[in-house]
């Protein structure tokens, strides 16, 4: 592991990183091998960085690794393939290494197990355990600014989610937000102990300790819902499954040839300089490709699972298409769902052991940790950062600290692979190259050369950007 790193409790006077990524997903993940090839092949310009994780360990969607569901995106688009086929870090050596590569090879497959997957990512982030502070979560970023106003560092402060009082800080001249997507709940209804998001299906479903209801109800109609409907009417054979979508039926993903494409890196080039209208056409053409869609042959299960409980008179599966959920409570030993009809109106009330929320994610708000630094940042028209090709935010030329996005909240500029995993090995790559970049100009030119790396625009631009300066979600 040839990531370099500094003190991971600066106060003050230890060395400056070159970059603090926060969050350890695949997403930043892909960045620590992108720059740990850099330093190989690069010594004595290595890129100095470390990462903050909330997690004490690796993990990545645990609550989903349902045995047997497989991925959606072919094993080639793994952390490193598409940018460097070679690399150690491909799921291929992976294989290799862990003696399984005919075998994998024998299942004439381009999708492995979700479970398999995690294991791939486990294995590449335990090469870069001495990078990453484990169980830390990053609260705020600070700018450290001279005597000209001009922020050249960023404090990233951040505490033990075990004891909030242990807080350090760390001074870096760049970071990476990589934290994620978070849990998009329907209007008035809070998670609880029998109200859960599909995210901690595993987890909850495990602990409990009875079904006195003998029902779970299922929100959503995209691939974790269908999952999660599978799962329950699997592993719970005395409970009534009751699925409940707005549409009349699972719709079916499209992942033909041609559509696919808008996975392909290229496409994200294309997307970038579109214009605003030609981006929404874009979303709107291809959300079938990903966002409330299910695998086809997940349909075809289902239904038959469906189908055959009628043949033999016990229904336990109960699709309840063209309904949504309008309230939920808390009983004894579970949930009473209210769940009403879009055709008639009617309201049906079902007591259940737990209601699973399959209803998707929405992007971390960056605002969160950008405190007083989210007034230097530009924005477009509608309220949206400004991202660059390099996918550094734009902000005024008082911050000469990099911030970067990946993983959430650059969809709009950057297309529907934002949120992906189809273009990370492409995007680690970029991220690192403009890292390199941005400190040569920091060498050579100053802040000049700087905004050719995508740093800031002139301080007299404003912190906002107007409408007419602005010409313009698993692949």
């Amino acid at each position: 592991m040839s990531v370099r790193r500094g003190d991971s409790a600066h106060t003050g006077c230890g060395p400056i990183e070159d970059l603090v990524g926060i969050g350890f997903g695949p997403a930043n993940l892909a960045l620590a091998i992108a720059i740990d090839d850099h330093n190989r092949r690069n010594p004595g310009s290595e890129i100095h960085a470390g990462f903050l994780e909330r997690q004490e360990s690796f993990g990545w969607h645990r609550g989903m690794l349902i045995e047997g569901a497989t991925m959606q995106v072919s094993f080639l688009k793994d952390l490193v393939t598409m940018r460097d086929p070679g690399s150690r870090f491909s799921f291929l050596h992976y294989l290799q290494e862990h003696g399984r590569l005919a075998d994998f090879i024998n299942q004439k497959t381009f999708f492995p197990t979700r479970v398999e997957f995690h294991d791939y990512f486990d294995w590449c982030a335990a090469e870069f355990a001495s990078a990453v502070d484990y169980g830390r979560a990053a609260v705020a970023l600070r700018p450290v600014r001279d005597d000209d106003g001009v922020t050249e560092y960023l404090d990233v402060v951040s505490r033990s989610v075990h004891d909030p009082a242990g807080e350090s800080v760390r001074r870096t001249r760049n970071v990476v937000l990589g934290t994620g997507l978070t849990p998009r709940l329907p209007d008035g209804v809070t998670a609880g102990p029998h109200v859960w998001h599909n995210r901690d299906l595993l987890f909850r479903a495990a602990g409990l300790t009875g079904t006195p209801h003998r029902r779970f109800v299922v929100v959503g109609a995209g691939q974790s819902a269908a999952e999660s409907a599978e799962y329950l009417h699997r592993t719970f054979p005395d409970a009534e499954i009751c699925a409940v979508f707005s549409r009349y039926g699972y719709s079916p993903a499209d992942d033909s040839p041609y559509a696919n494409r808008i996975f392909d890196p290229a496409a994200v080039d294309h997307f970038y300089d579109a214009p605003e209208d030609v981006k929404q056409a874009l979303l709107g053409y291809h959300a079938n490709t990903n966002y409330s869609v299910v695998d086809g042959e997940l349909i075809e299960q289902l239904y038959r699972t469906a189908y055959q409980e009628k043949v033999q008179g016990r229904e336990r599966l109960r699709i309840l298409n063209t309904s949504r959920l309008t309230a939920v409570e808390d009983i004894p030993g579970g949930a009473r769902a209210v769940i009403r009809s879009l055709a008639t109106g009617e309201d049906l009330t079902l007591d259940c052991d737990a209601v699973v929320l399959a209803t998707g994610y929405r992007p971390t708000d960056p605002g969160e940790l950008l405190g007083d630094l989210a007034g230097e940042c530009l924005t477009d028209g509608q309220g949206r950062l400004r991202i660059d090709r390099d996918h550094r935010v734009l902000t005024t030329g008082r911050v000469r600290a990099g911030i970067y996005l990946q993983g959430g909240g650059t969809e709009h500029t950057h297309g529907i692979t934002s949120t992906l995993l189809s273009t990370l090995a492409v995007r680690s790559g970029e991220i690192c190259d403009s890292l390199v970049l941005g400190r040569g100009a920091r060498v050579t030119g100053g802040a000049g050369a700087l905004a050719g790396a995508g740093a800031g625009v002139p301080a007299d631009e404003g912190s906002r950007a107007s409408a007419g300066e602005l010409a313009v979600h698993v692949g």
